[in-house]
């Protein structure tokens, strides 16, 4: 689904209650007429309350960066030190 279909199916959906889960969006969008596409991304929505129709949109389209992987390692502390040593902070003779 491109950003023009969302802005369509975000239009489409205008006037549901919320929060809303993905079954209760179709529902609304069927009674609305919307296209058998449009019915299926919804349908495929993680189930979970959506509490504004620009979170459905979100989640179709992956606009947001996926949440980090559990089993990511934090990054090291940093030793304090600058790169290169005292070679950082000193200027070069000439």
């Amino acid at each position: 689904m491109d950003t023009q279909d969302a802005a369509v199916l975000k239009a489409t959906l205008v006037g549901v209650e919320l929060p809303a889960e993905p079954r209760d969006l179709v529902s609304y969008a069927v009674a609305q007429g919307a296209r058998p596409m449009m019915l299926h991304r919804l349908g495929a929505l993680p189930k979970r309350e959506y509490e504004s129709l620009d979170e459905v949109v979100e989640e179709i389209l992956r606009v947001q960066p996926p949440r980090p992987n559990p089993g990511t390692r934090e990054p090291h502390e940093e030793s304090g030190a600058p790169p290169g040593g005292d070679a950082y902070v000193t200027s070069p003779s000439g």
